[in-house]
């Protein structure tokens, strides 16, 4: 084996982690998006479970809203945690409007961790 195959081998090979490491790393942002997505979804849905079981209509101000809906045995166990480091900010105790998220991620402007459409929710 000459020094130039061998200085090839290793070049292809250099090429090969590079391109790894942004596979990896575009894998991982998306896989923080999905994950930060699912956590507003699953939020959502427990504040919608809840105005509906209690009969409270779109907003309309629930006291203590957030501890009836998130916490151990209630429709969320625990606050979710953003994956990508972003935080969390709620409406506080106000049930939202149709098309409005209770809760929105901090990263949601920067990486998109927002639902492309809640028109819906």
């Amino acid at each position: 084996m000459t020094l130039l195959e061998l200085t090839i081998v290793i070049a292809v090979i250099l090429v090969t982690i590079a391109i790894l490491f942004v596979g990896g790393s575009a894998w991982k942002k998306g896989s923080d998006k999905a994950a930060c997505i699912m956590h507003l979804t699953n939020v959502q849905k427990g504040v919608r479970g809840y105005s509906n079981i209690y009969g409270f209509s779109p907003g309309q101000i629930v006291s203590g809203l957030q501890s009836n809906v998130i916490g151990l045995g209630k429709f969320v166990e625990e606050m979710p945690t953003c994956p990508g480091n972003g935080t969390y900010t709620t409406l506080g105790d106000t049930i939202p409007v149709t098309g409005v998220l209770y809760m929105t991620c901090s990263l949601a402007d920067s990486s998109s961790h927002q639902p492309f459409d809640s028109s819906n929710w």
